[in-house]
């Protein structure tokens, strides 16, 4: 089922039979620079990773990230959704696409669907963008979509430091 579908992209819910596409994304090498290494190597680990995560999220608070996939071919390029992590208190939208799919823009259209999105469905107050300090392409899909870096952050006691980005204050 469509979630969203932009001029190009069609988002929809992840399920268990995005699990190749699932264990090829997450083992790409700017998904793991970036993202980190969610020890996803093999279908069965893919299955285990929708589960916990995406499908939760659905079942939990209705959103989730979503299968990202071009909209005239069907062809699946990436996740994109809203994300609520215990380690932050607001809402984020998160993305991750192909390498072959860099660049031309998807990150920020389907981003911008998302936050659009979780505003008007689900009444979201404030959706805020994490980064690592040093992805410098998601940064820039942060900042197109309206997003200011406001502080670096640790998502646990452990965890690097990250970019926290926040919607510009509303003008009253």
């Amino acid at each position: 089922m469509t979630v969203i579908e932009t001029a190009r992209l069609s988002l929809r819910h992840l399920d268990y039979d995005d699990a190749p596409f699932v264990l090829d994304l997450l083992n790409q090498d700017t998904f793991l620079r970036y993202i980190g290494d969610k020890g996803v190597r093999d279908i069965a680990s893919a299955c285990e990773y929708l589960r916990q995560g995406p499908m939760e999220s659905y079942w939990r608070y209705g959103f989730g990230l979503y299968l990202t996939s071009l909209r005239d071919s069907g062809v699946p390029i990436g996740i994109c959704g809203l994300v609520k992590r215990d380690a932050l208190a607001d809402v984020d939208v998160g993305f991750a696409f192909l390498a072959q799919h860099a660049g031309r823009g998807y990150a920020t259209e389907s981003a911008a669907a998302v936050l659009e999105h979780g505003y008007r469905v689900f009444n979201l107050n404030r959706i805020v963008g994490i980064t690592a300090p040093d992805n410098h392409a998601s940064i820039a899909v942060l900042q197109k979509i309206g997003l200011r870096f406001e502080r670096l952050i640790r998502l646990g006691p452990d965890g690097k430091e990250v970019n926290l980005f926040g919607p510009l204050p509303q003008r009253g």
